[in-house]
């Protein structure tokens, strides 16, 4: 045995030996600083009368070196990698300027060496108020943006340079577009993206992923698609990247609109392949429109198969919550006061006729008709005992009047068959242009036959037709007459959208084709029959509308 041993341990020393003879054969390759450094700046647009190019702000890098595989460029110490030297960058700070550019080299075993260009550069373009709605005006602001993931078509997919026939690079033209709070996209909702101005210019920076990856782009990247992936497929995701802006060029923006407007005329582009939340393989945005609170793009996938249009908020949505844009109150009647409604508010349509509708009743303003009371204003619809019926239309026309805003109205409706209830607006130059010109927003309205759904709508006159024009929507209620229900309107210059207790189910676009851009004022009726009312319920007798209150925020 113990010889037996003793063979074990030559035979173990002589494969020590061998494999540490085959160990020495190994051979590294040389490991070499990267020499000889030359960098070249070409100035676009460059020539006897612009010597510091054509305004565009970009220039075109080439680096080499011996013994190099790689390069990274950095601009104010951002740094932007290009593995063979060549690199375009567009430079926004306008007038001309001076920028130290430096270029690092690296070679093998984690050598590397540098050299330094100083370029001077024009550039004339300029969107400040884009940049200040970004990030901020002063040096040092920021802001987050995010998913305006509570509004429906904040994802939409579209073609790059068919608009079918219509010049409209918008929703009406997209293959589809995503609802709120999209399941499929509840991954990327926690997304935060911050831009923030330096005295260089702006800086982006995702700081919450994941990244999500559509199905369009999936097979690029050999990854599951129309899910969300974190940094080790996004691998740009992270990091602080520089911002720059030029003119945009693209078809749609040039050529197109967006909801009968055009394209605001300006691109940003995000350095090192940055990108907002959607990994296409693309960085340089359309700016499509933006505010202090929303911005609207457009982003064409690389390849030129499609393009994303992408609404982000600089306010967090929450899931559930509705978000409003006018939140100070400027005006309201709770009803306190018993008696006739306040002459400072509310005046009155009256009279028979039809109202252009066939309507059975006459609007009166007699206490039976309209009345304050226990908090409430109450209009009541009354069979007359002749055939007939009563009832009340209040409106502000001249008293209370207003271009944009919220409002609410909580309020009980009438349920007794051949009730027209209304809560609605028209535009305050009626007088003058009559309807459908003047415009009409209707809040609420309620047919006679059917108390468990409400209409919202808008009137106006199409001038490219020259007729009536109207969209509506509709939504389902419950228990009208025996609960207060909130009725809200907000309206702003791009957006009419209407809710039932908190929960969107209208939108109309707005522009300035529409005549949706002035003063309006309230109407508060309750109708008899007519064209919504329907046939009058033989043995009714009367029915009520109670209103708590009427408020209007800006």
């Amino acid at each position: 045995m113990k010889k037996l041993k003793n063979i074990y341990i030559v035979l173990f020393s002589m494969l020590m030996v061998f494999v540490g003879c085959q160990e020495n054969n190994y051979q590294f390759g040389e490991i070499v600083t990267p020499t000889n450094i030359s960098i070249t700046a070409e100035i676009v647009g460059v020539d006897s009368s612009n010597p510091y190019g054509d305004g565009s702000g970009s220039v075109n890098f080439t680096a080499i070196a011996d013994n190099a595989s790689s390069y990274v460029f950095y601009f104010d110490g951002i740094a932007e990698k290009s593995p063979s030297g060549e690199l375009s960058k567009r430079f926004s700070k306008v007038g001309v300027n001076v920028y130290t550019v430096v270029v690092k080299a690296n070679g093998t075993g984690g050598l590397s060496s540098t050299e330094t260009i100083e370029v001077e550069v024009f550039s004339s373009f300029t969107d400040e108020e884009a940049e200040n709605f970004l990030s901020g005006a002063n040096i040092g602001d920021s802001k987050k943006w995010y998913w305006q993931a509570d509004k429906d078509v904040h994802v939409g997919l579209g073609p790059v340079t068919d608009d079918y026939g219509n010049g409209e690079f918008a929703y009406e033209a997209w293959w589809n577009g995503i609802k709120a709070w999209d399941e499929e996209k509840s991954c990327m909702y926690d997304n935060e993206f911050v831009f923030t101005r330096t005295a260089n210019g702006l800086t982006f920076e995702q700081t919450v992923g994941p990244a999500f990856v559509p199905g369009t782009y999936a097979d690029v990247l050999g990854v599951a698609g129309d899910t969300c992936h974190d940094d080790t497929v996004a691998t740009s995701m992270f990091g602080v990247k520089t911002v720059s802006f030029g003119p945009s060029t693209s078809k749609a923006a040039t050529e197109g609109s967006y909801n009968n407007e055009p394209y605001r005329g300006t691109t940003f582009e995000i350095s090192e392949g940055g990108f907002m939340g959607w990994l296409v393989g693309s960085s340089t945005y359309d700016i499509i429109s933006i505010s202090n609170d929303e911005l609207i793009v457009r982003i064409i996938q690389d390849g030129d198969g499609f393009a994303w249009y992408h609404k982000f908020t600089s306010t967090k949505p929450v899931e559930g919550a509705v978000s409003y844009t006018y939140n100070d109150l400027v005006w309201e009647d709770d009803f306190n006061t018993d008696g006739a409604p306040n002459t400072a508010n509310w005046t009155y349509d009256l009279g028979a006729g039809g109202w252009g509708n066939g309507e059975a009743q006459t609007y009166t303003d007699e206490l039976e008709n309209a009345k304050i009371e226990n908090g409430s204003l109450i209009i009541t619809a009354k069979a007359d005992g002749s055939g007939g019926y009563t009832s009340a239309r209040l409106k502000s026309q001249g008293l209370q009047e207003f271009t944009y805003g919220r409002v609410e109205v909580r309020a009980k409706l009438p349920a007794a068959q051949g009730t027209w209830p209304a809560i609605w607006m028209l535009g305050s130059n009626f007088p003058d242009v009559g309807w459908p010109k003047c415009g009409e927003i209707d809040i609420m309205e309620m047919t006679g036959q059917d108390k468990n759904t409400t209409l919202g709508t808008c009137h106006w006159f199409d001038e490219a037709s020259q007729s009536k024009a109207d969209y509506g929507e509709t939504t389902a209620i419950s228990n009208v007459d025996s609960e207060f229900h909130l009725y809200t309107l907000e309206w702003t210059d791009t957006a009419i959208k209407i809710y039932l207790d908190d929960v969107p189910f209208y939108e109309l676009t707005n522009s300035s084709d529409l005549p949706f851009n002035a003063d309006f004022f309230l109407i508060l009726n309750v109708a008899m029959g007519g064209t919504l009312g329907g046939t009058i319920d033989a043995g009714f007798t009367e029915d009520t509308m109670e209103i708590d209150y009427v408020k209007v925020y800006q």
